[in-house]
């Protein structure tokens, strides 16, 4: 018996990395599953192959596992609308979306091109959109389904050269948040992850310095996809029912519930606040509290268990 057992689950970006390891765990553990793959490069904006999605769900059905494959992009919403429509017709059903589709075009922001900005955003923030969009109203329907959508620590943390992929991510966080509030009467949840794991996509980050350097190689040797998988399917599986709204981080084999904006500290004055007053009085005040600009590895700079 699997956690999934009779469900069906959509996992796009599953050809490579976290998404191959989410579709083929999602089969292991009893689900029938969409693979869906624009079989493009990293930087995106190639046409693509239909190959990579149908090599996983190959694999998946010599496991003895229900597999179909799909090849369309998620930033096309009729697309997307004909993903959900092959997931009902071919597998019997949509019960959950594993959305770790993406790309990235590093660069500082004072150098970046409105093609990188633009791609970046439709592919990480309107492709999240669209998969939800298109789904949710059979979700709600049939008073079921979950989403595991993917954020990341550039976006809730930082990391200098990804201003694109961060406010990208930062909405799908926000997005995860309102689809779970609104859901929360018809059994329809939503999660993110911002996973820690080597892929095809983070081997395109530059390497630097000396302390890159070994950063990646330690996400190489102790951080794999498998591992944010479990977690992820996990999350889109009865298993968690109860589960919804919440920002997790998944780092080799640690999980992390992460916290979620909320005041830290206020000040109030009686007659009301001048640009000057603020300036000497409220900021030093809280500055206590400020968060620094530290990059990511700043705030998870231990080695991963």
């Amino acid at each position: 018996m699997g956690v999934l057992d009779g469900k069906v689950v959509l996992v796009t970006g599953g050809a490579n990395g976290i998404g191959k390891e989410c579709a083929l765990l999602a089969a292991r553990e009893g689900a029938a599953v969409l693979v869906n793959d624009l079989g493009g490069s990293v930087a995106g904006g190639d046409e693509g192959s239909a190959g990579p999605a149908e090599q996983v769900a190959r694999e998946i059905r010599a496991m003895g596992g229900k597999a179909a494959s799909n090849s369309e992009s998620v930033t096309n919403r009729t697309a997307v609308k004909r993903m959900i429509e092959q997931a009902k017709d071919e597998l019997g059903g949509l019960h959950a979306v594993i959305n770790p589709a993406g790309i990235l075009r590093d660069t500082m922001f004072h150098k970046m091109t409105d093609a990188d900005w633009d791609l970046v955003i439709d592919v990480h923030l309107n492709g999240a959109y669209n998969v939800c969009r298109y789904s949710v109203e059979h979700f709600r329907e049939q008073g079921e389904g979950s989403y595991v959508l993917f954020t990341s620590t550039s976006g809730i943390i930082g990391n200098i050269g990804q201003a694109n992929y961060a406010a990208a991510k930062m909405g799908v966080a926000g997005l995860s948040r309102i689809v779970a509030m609104e859901g929360l009467t018809k059994n329809v949840r939503s999660n993110v992850i911002a996973p820690f794991a080597w892929s095809r996509m983070i081997a395109t980050i530059p390497v630097k310095d000396e302390a890159s350097a070994k950063r990646v190689e330690r996400m190489k040797n102790y951080m794999r996809a498998d591992q944010v998988a479990q977690l992820a399917v996990s999350l889109a599986s009865p298993a968690c029912k109860d589960v919804s709204g919440q920002v997790f981080v998944a780092r080799g084999n640690e999980i992390f519930l992460m916290s979620q904006s909320r005041p830290l500290r206020g000040l109030g004055k009686i007659e009301g606040w001048t640009p000057e007053t603020i300036g000497n009085h409220a900021m030093p005040a809280m500055k206590p509290n400020f968060y620094d600009l530290g990059a990511t590895v700043s705030v998870f700079g231990w080695d991963p268990v």
